[in-house]
């Protein structure tokens, strides 16, 4: 739609350029034909250097704009995108196209397959699974019964996807009102999943707001885990049961997390760094340490203020 035209249908005073709008996008991902937002100072840097048509923004940023990127001046500039987002949504069935399907792929009864879908050689699809449209699953993959593969979802040869399984979901994104009520952010992102990763089971993969939720080859991912939107899981990593990924985290190479560690969102764990059981990694933390505890400490440190503990109570 126009740019005219969603800012009308968003009740927002706008007389700059008109132009086609495709889809919304981050600032530093958008592109001339893209809308962007900026909600948190954080990003000024990345506002100075967008090449988005035009921003979601409110009035004491516009100064700092790139020249040519119209300036959509509002309040609330992420309740305005989380409203904008659902012009953008994708159908939710969809007639994409012819799929095409290997002659060595084994597809037992009861397992639907979307439009557009690409599935590669000696691929195994147990019954009950779910892969919606335009989805492809790379050559050797393996997916267990009930697993659901929602739209748009890229799998990688070599995976495995264990029983019950959510692949691109939508994540858990709300702008809210001043009134309390909870806006929805469509999610117009999509997972991939590179070769060699193995999913356990009853475990949740998000798809992305903008983008793609990313996991990269050779991870490894036990049962009951969640993995929020826009997250990056670097190769090789390994996550234990119970843990939950928060979005837009990134993950470096052969990061373990034990069962029942977390993380807070828009934050970075170094390559080779360890979290173990129930750690909580609330900001950014370097790679090649081993990490406990909640307030998150190295692993020596927590280990001595245990010791400390014990004596204090005189815990036998």
């Amino acid at each position: 739609m126009t740019l005219h035209s969603l800012t009308q249908q968003l009740d927002i005073v706008y007389s700059g350029r008109d132009f086609e709008v495709l889809a919304i996008n981050t600032l530093v991902d958008a592109k001339k034909d893209e809308i962007s937002f900026l909600d948190n100072k954080k990003y000024i840097d990345a506002l100075k250097e967008t090449s988005a048509g035009a921003v979601f923004i409110k009035e004491e940023f516009v100064s700092i704009l790139p020249d040519g990127v119209e300036a959509i001046v509002c309040e609330n500039p992420y309740l305005s995108m989380a409203y904008a987002s659902r012009f953008f949504a994708k159908a939710l069935i969809r007639e994409s196209g012819e799929s095409h399907i290997a002659s060595t792929a084994i597809i037992q009864k009861h397992v639907y397959l979307g439009s557009g879908v690409s599935i590669g050689e000696n691929v195994t699809i147990l019954s009950g699974a779910y892969i919606g449209d335009d989805v492809s699953i790379g050559e050797g993959s393996t997916i267990y019964p009930n697993v659901t593969v929602y739209n748009d979802s890229k799998i990688g040869r070599n995976c495995t996807i264990h029983a019950g399984s959510v692949i691109g979901s939508d994540g858990f994104g709300y702008a809210h009102t001043h009134d309390g009520k909870h806006i929805k952010i469509y999610h117009n992102g999509a997972v991939l999943i590179e070769d060699d990763v193995e999913i356990g089971a009853n475990s949740a993969i998000d798809r992305a707001v903008f983008g793609i939720t990313l996991i990269k080859e050779g991870s490894k991912i036990d049962n009951l885990v969640q993995i929020g939107h826009n997250c990056e899981i670097g190769s090789h990593v390994i996550i234990v049961s119970q843990v939950g990924i928060s979005g837009s985290s990134k993950l470096g190479r052969n990061v373990v997390m034990g069962g029942q560690s977390a993380t807070a969102g828009h934050l970075e764990i170094g390559d080779f760094a360890t979290i173990a059981a129930r750690g909580g990694v609330t900001k950014s933390i370097k790679g090649g340490e081993v990490y406990s505890g909640f307030p998150l400490i190295k692993h020596k440190d927590w280990l001595r203020l245990q010791a400390k503990i014990t004596k204090f109570f005189k815990i036998n």
